[in-house]
């Protein structure tokens, strides 16, 4: 098809809406045969007689109802399938021109054994697993309400999320998340932490992406679904939260503070898909900080230890507003677009007592000791605007062409400000350290895609371009000046690009028992880095391939085995590439490296799945081998301060087996397990600040996730649950386990419309176990352990109220470049 064509056949879609008046429809309701009550969600599929080409699908609505519009006259049938009944087809339907063809109630029977592949929790799918994803329902995670969708992934397998709020899959904390199948590279965690979620309906975790799929992230990718007006008319959800006063004194200044509350308003009409909401989020975090640290100098043969403790605590706040708009004039036409923007903030106060003292090598004799008090405050702040437009059209031959653009703009600044002042007069001011910087960024992203109905599968194909810029400011001062000769250092400018180009093409299809996806993806990337003190760009340009595959076949009923290869790759964000240092602490400088590489992933896995009648259970073998793994290390700038750095070893790999159950052993209880255990490896050389070292670290780690529910009656439930990191290998030193339970109990009102949960997270009872990492690193010249411990037994009240049934997915432009640097 030549690009006249193409544009010709989008300007007749878009200028002819008016000429379907003379179209004809079909109509009818779909209603349980047994029961005689309408079936909700049944899909429902009309074909051409002649050809038994597909001409539309739709899901029925809350009275089973189902419309085609906009038909040509002509022979039809009509197919209807639903988990749990077996498939209705009603053949010779006749339609004449300008004909509205009322079918009445269409029965269908309820099958004698549910349909393998998922697991059925009383009226919802908990869980369902295909060729390339496993797909979780996210309302089964009650503790989760009122808060985010970091909130809701740590409770799936293989997902776990440590004290620093760090998210990782299978061990691999770099992933691609899409939200509603938009890309948001990298730093997941701050775009999920601005979703509400009760706005999630679903959870795809596509472990071995296919060639289509960004390959992005070496952990593969996780989809966010949200939710939307599933019928037609007016829906509206809302939710407000409140936290309790908090339980426990840690000495911190101020009380934290806990509350908010999101609105979701839907209108749906035929042709229309209208939704806009908002949400405000204050979720503050009091905590604690215990530290030591001591640093070698071989030179003057002296060894300077400065542990610390303090208050270490957290305000943090956001606020959002969304609007997207979809616009069906026909079955062969679909638009639709997005606005999203909003704010997020974060104040970090760490107030803490150093005793510093320096004693000789050899002897350990005390050389001189001295005692400061150390106020430390830093802000990050993001305000976010982002847009997009889709537009997807369908031939009469049943391919399609879809266009794709979304645009961002993300102001991200703040600031550190640390001083280190006398004690016990804390009036005097020994130095006086501040570092503001601002960082500003505008992404662009265009999609072209087609799908092809080819030799009984599917050919897709498309091209890509991505290109986003970052104009970084740093600023840096520091009182008295004589106390730090080489502050000029801190200041400058960097000034980062990437641009890349991509094609793919991948088919899929069905033989027999066997599903089949395989493609092949190519990309050309540059990314170029400027600096204010450097007059030499920082250049590199990569050309790449990515192959994927995957294979499903149905063994018998109830049982599947899969497998699957993908080729990733993990880029660097401009945090990491920026080498102006920041002073994060007293004790700690930061900085990144504009040469850094990206790492190269090759994931493969092999898997088994049974479906029951009672739930599903699967296991997953998965081997991940990595080229230039990032690693952050420590190394010594001065006798009381270390200086982290990012850097590239040589190679890494991990190993293991993943696995996943969920259970209804009764009415009245439901139970989910999720578990992960792996090897990992890291070793080779780093390069820090131009000095090699060798690495060589290897490890066994494991995580489980346990939920479990109880209906107590129609209208109260009771939910339990649990997050459990053990304790895992960094590039110098380990990350302690870490801990987290959490129980809520529920009571609906109003035949469900409206509920009021109590829940208790953070569960600790005194035990001093729940809440706490421990982060130690050690190399020759230095050693460090660092305790954080974060506010435990949290109290919060959620009320939920729902006119009428979100559900589906709204496509709310998510951010593609912002984020990731916040």
């Amino acid at each position: 098809m030549t690009l006249n064509k193409l544009a010709l056949l989008i300007l007749l879609s878009l200028t002819s809406i008016s000429a379907f008046s003379q179209t004809s429809s079909i109509k009818g309701l779909v209603f349980d045969k047994s029961g005689k009550t309408p079936v909700e969600f049944a899909s429902v599929a009309l074909f051409k007689t002649a050809d038994s080409s597909l001409v539309a699908g739709m899901i029925t609505k809350a009275n089973g109802g189902f419309d085609f519009r906009g038909l040509q006259s002509g022979n039809y049938r009509l197919k209807i399938a639903f988990i749990g009944y077996d498939s209705k087809v009603v053949s010779e339907i006749v339609v004449a021109s300008g004909q509205i063809l009322d079918l009445g109630n269409v029965q269908i029977q309820p099958g004698s054994q549910m349909l393998n592949q998922v697991n059925i929790t009383g009226e919802k799918l908990d869980a369902l697993s295909k060729i390339d994803k496993q797909t979780y329902r996210a309302g089964q995670f009650e503790s989760a309400k009122g808060g985010n969708a970091v909130d809701v992934l740590k409770n799936l397998p293989s997902v776990s999320v440590d004290g620093q709020g760090e998210i990782s899959i299978r061990g691999s904390s770099g992933f691609l998340v899409l939200i509603n199948g938009k890309p948001v590279l990298t730093d997941a965690q701050t775009v999920l932490s601005q979703i509400p979620a009760n706005m999630l309906e679903n959870i795809e975790l596509i472990t071995a992406p296919s060639a289509k799929y960004d390959p992005d992230g070496k952990g593969g990718i996780i989809n966010i679904i949200t939710k939307k007006g599933a019928t037609n008319g007016l829906t509206l959800a809302a939710n407000t939260l409140a936290g309790l006063p908090s339980t426990k004194d840690y000495g911190n200044k101020k009380s934290s503070k806990r509350f908010g509350g999101d609105l979701t308003i839907n209108a749906k009409s035929d042709k229309w898909d209208i939704s806009a909401g908002g949400n405000y989020t204050r979720n503050d975090n009091a905590g604690y900080r215990e530290g030591d640290v001591s640093i070698k100098n071989f030179t003057t043969n002296t060894i300077t230890r400065f542990p610390s403790n303090g208050e270490r605590s957290f305000d943090k706040y956001n606020y959002a507003g969304r609007t997207t708009i979809s616009f069906t004039p026909d079955t062969m036409n679909t638009l639709s677009a997005g606005f999203f923007a909003g704010k997020r903030y974060q104040a970090r106060l760490a107030d803490l007592l150093y005793n510093n003292t320096t004693s000789n090598l050899t002897t350990n004799a005390l050389q001189r000791s001295t005692t400061y008090f150390n106020s430390n405050l830093q802000t990050k702040q993001g305000n976010f605007t982002l847009g997009n437009f889709d537009y997807t059209h369908k031939f009469s031959d049943k391919s399609t062409i879809a266009v794709s653009a979304l645009y961002e703009r993300a102001r991200l600044y703040g600031n550190t400000s640390n001083k280190n002042l006398n004690h016990p007069n804390n009036a005097i001011v020994i130095q006086d350290v501040y570092n503001p910087y601002e960082n500003p960024i505008n992404g662009y992203r265009f999609k072209l895609d087609h799908a092809l109905p080819l030799g009984g599968g599917k050919l897709e194909t498309g091209y890509q371009f991505r290109y986003d810029t970052q104009d970084g400011k740093f600023e840096y001062s520091v009182t008295p000046a004589a106390s730090q000769p080489d502050a000029a250092r801190f200041r400058g400018t960097a000034k980062a690009k990437n641009q890349i180009n991509s094609v793919y093409s991948q088919y899929s299809g069905k033989s027999g028992k066997l599903e089949y996806v395989g493609g092949l993806r190519y990309e050309y990337a540059a990314r170029t880095v400027n600096l204010s003190y450097d007059p030499n760009p920082h250049i590199l340009n990569l050309s790449n391939l990515f192959p994927s595959a995957n294979l499903l076949y149905n063994i018998s009923t109830g049982w599947k085995a899969k497998a699957g290869y993908s080729k990733r790759v993990q880029r660097r964000n401009n945090f990491e590439l920026n080498p102006i240092p920041e002073r994060e602490h007293s004790e700690t400088l930061e900085q990144g490296d504009p040469d850094l590489l990206p790492e190269f992933i090759d994931l493969a896995e092999l898997g088994l799945i049974r479906n029951f009648s009672s739930g599903s259970f699967f296991t997953t073998l998965y081997y991940q081998g990595i080229k230039n793994p990032i690693q952050r290390v420590n190394s010594v700038y001065a006798d009381s301060i270390l200086n982290r750095v990012f850097t590239n070893a040589s190679r890494a790999r991990s190993f293991g087996v993943e696995m996943g159950t969920n259970l209804q052993p009764a009415k009245w209880w439901t139970l989910y397990l999720g578990a992960n255990l792996y090897n990992y490896k890291v070793n080779g050389t780093i390069n820090i600040l131009d000095v090699s070292s060798p690495i060589n670290n290897t490890a066994w780690v494991y995580s489980f996730n346990a939920n479990t529910g109880f209906k107590l009656s129609s209208t109260w439930s009771l939910q339990g649950n649990l997050n459990y990191l053990s304790e895992r290998p960094t590039a110098q030193g380990k990350d302690s386990r870490f801990i987290v339970p959490n129980t809520s109990v529920k009571k609906t009102l109003m035949k469900g419309q409206l509920s009021a949960s109590l829940q208790w997270q953070n569960m600790d009872l005194g035990t001093n176990h729940t809440q706490r990492q421990r982060i130690t690193t050690m190399g020759r010249e230095f050693y460090t352990t660092t305790n954080y411990i974060y506010e435990t037994d949290v109290f919060l009240l959620n009320f939920s109220f729902n006119l009428n049934r979100l559900s589906s997915k709204s496509k709310l432009p998510a951010s593609e470049f912002g984020d990731k640097e916040f």
